[in-house]
Order: C-alpha cells, then structure tokens, then sequence
C-alpha cells in the first residue's frame, strides 16, 4: 500500500462505530503529538518482521528519525546506522540481541545500546514473544579531539537522579558526559501530581516516547493530553513541561537531547 499499511499499533481497521477524531497535533517545526491511536505500518529496507513505524523525521522539523519497532518472533534489521549516523536502540518491553559484527549484546526490558557513527547496528528478537523497541539515528557531529564509542547498559542498574531536587521526579542518562558524544538519552518521570518545576525554553530539541502512565504536556504555552503510547517532538525554543496525572502509574518518557556542541553559523 505504497509503503505503509494502516492500524500498527491498534490494529483499529475497517468499518468503526464511532466518528473518526485524533488527538495528533502536527506544528511542523515546532512540535508534535502523535498518538499510538492512528500509528501506520512503514516498509523500510532492512526491516524483516518488524512492524515499524517513523516517528519523528526531518519532514517534521527534526534533526533526527526516531521509530517504534515490534520485532516479531524471528524478526531482525540487517544493519541500522553506519556511514556518520550514529544510532541508539532503547527495549520498552522484551529481549533485543544488537551485535555490530563483533561482540553481542542481549537487551532485556530497559536495556539500550549506542553504536557511534560509521558502526552498523544489526537487531534481533531474541525472543519467541514480540519485542518493542524505540529507535534513534542521528548524523553525528564530530568534534576536533573527541570521539563516541559504543555504549550498553540497562536502566535497571541505575540509580537514577532526582531531577533538579525533586524525589519525585527523576531521571536516567543512558550516556556518560563526555565531549565526544554530541546527544544523549534520558528516562524522566514523574510520579502522579508531579511537574516540571517550570516550563522549559531551550535551544535543544527532543524526540519522546511515552512508556507509561498519563499526563498534561504543555507545548507552545497549550496544554495537551497525553499517554503511554504516545511520541511527541519538541523543535528548538518551544516551550514545554509536564504534569503527570492518573493514578499508580508514573509518566515517564524516554526521550533523545542533542548535546555538548556550539550552534553552527
């Protein structure tokens, strides 16, 4: 179907018995809201048994592609990355085996790799279950003196940092701080009732996948709901903050920063 087919996450097709209504909100290089209600199959080279879907893009504003990837029983992406584009791979559920033709390494449930640029990433379930994995590239930026390497942890044997103080809120770096990585990844999340601790207004731009619990988001100085499922993207300079709402859930995303360079004239 010309490179998509509809209802990944959802499977929601044919005939409905209800209106059609969407909470996307699409400002092209602002922001974005797309939900996991109306997420679409892509046909990507590379792609075998994955229902894969593009997020964030350049189409949209961003400086980066994010996806969200279910690997099927068997499925696998043949080489993610390489030639400048560096690449992360972060399990929101199952068992990812990632190898870059060398060593291999088996992701579990909040596992994740970075592979720097020119080292291709190959995936594969290693699982009979599905798998759900969020994806990142980048063209990475070099920096005269420093260099990326390759980097695989596990959330989980983290202890993460309370945000800026606050027990409520806190926060997982999946890379160290070190000149030669130009970005980072980062888990926040906020207990019910908890927020930033102002609204947010940076050079930086984010790509965020909501991995649990529900939430008030403001963006551009509007305030939209939002849920576990849902992605958003947030250009340079655009406003933004959360509240976590519900209940016994926190809202937590993981979510890409760009990092430790000078804005280029």
């Amino acid at each position: 179907m010309g490179g998509f087919i509809m209802g990944y996450k959802n499977d929601r097709t044919g005939y409905q018995k209800t209106l059609l209504a969407s909470r996307a909100v699409i400002k092209k290089d602002s922001f974005a809201i797309i939900p996991h209600d109306g997420l679409v199959k892509n046909t990507i080279p590379g792609f075998e048994n994955v229902d894969v879907s593009i997020l964030g893009s350049p189409r949209i504003g961003a400086g980066f592609v994010d996806y969200i990837a279910t690997f099927q029983k068997g499925g696998k992406h043949t080489g993610f990355g390489g030639d400048g584009i560096e690449t992360v791979a972060y399990v929101v559920k199952g068992k990812l085996k990632v190898t870059d033709g060398k060593e291999e390494d088996v992701l579990e449930t909040g596992g994740y790799a970075y592979y720097p640029a020119g080292v291709k990433m190959m995936m594969e379930n290693a699982q009979d279950e599905p798998t759900e994995v969020f994806l990142y590239k980048k063209r990475y930026q070099p920096l005269e003196g420093y260099e990326a390497h390759k980097v695989v942890g596990n959330t989980k044997d983290q202890k993460p940092e309370e945000y800026e103080g606050m027990k409520d809120v806190l926060l997982w770096d999946f890379l160290p701080k070190e000149l030669g990585f130009d970005m980072n990844v980062h888990i926040l999340s906020f207990e019910p009732g908890a927020s930033h601790g102002y609204i947010e207004t940076h050079f930086q731009e984010h790509g965020a996948y909501l991995i649990s619990g529900e939430g008030m988001y403001n963006l551009d100085n509007d305030w939209y709901p939002v849920e576990k499922g849902d992605y958003l993207f947030m250009a340079s300079y655009v406003p933004q903050a959360a509240y976590a709402v519900g209940r016994g859930e926190p809202l937590a995303y993981v979510y890409s920063k760009d990092a430790n360079r000078d804005p280029e004239i």
